[in-house]
C-alpha cells in the first residue's frame, strides 16, 4: 500500500473549498456509478438495511 500517496491525497482534499469538495464527491460517487437497477436491488436486499420489513404485519393482503 502506498501510504505516502494516500496521505498526500488526504491533504489535498482537506485543502479544497466546500465547492471543490462537492464537485469531487459528485465526480467520484455519481458519475462513476454505472450500477443497474438490478444491481441496486440486489445490494439493498443483501445489505440487510430493509430486514426490519420482514417483521412488519402484512397489511396489503387480498382478502
Amino acid at each position: 500500500m502506498n501510504t505516502k500517496l494516500v496521505e498526500s491525497l488526504i491533504q489535498v482534499i482537506l485543502s479544497l473549498s466546500k465547492e471543490e469538495r462537492n464537485l469531487l464527491e459528485e465526480k467520484l460517487f455519481f458519475e462513476s456509478s454505472n450500477l443497474s437497477t438490478g444491481d441496486l436491488m440486489q445490494m439493498a436486499q443483501k445489505g440487510g438495511s430493509f430486514n426490519f420489513l420482514y417483521d412488519e404485519p402484512d397489511l396489503y393482503t387480498q382478502g
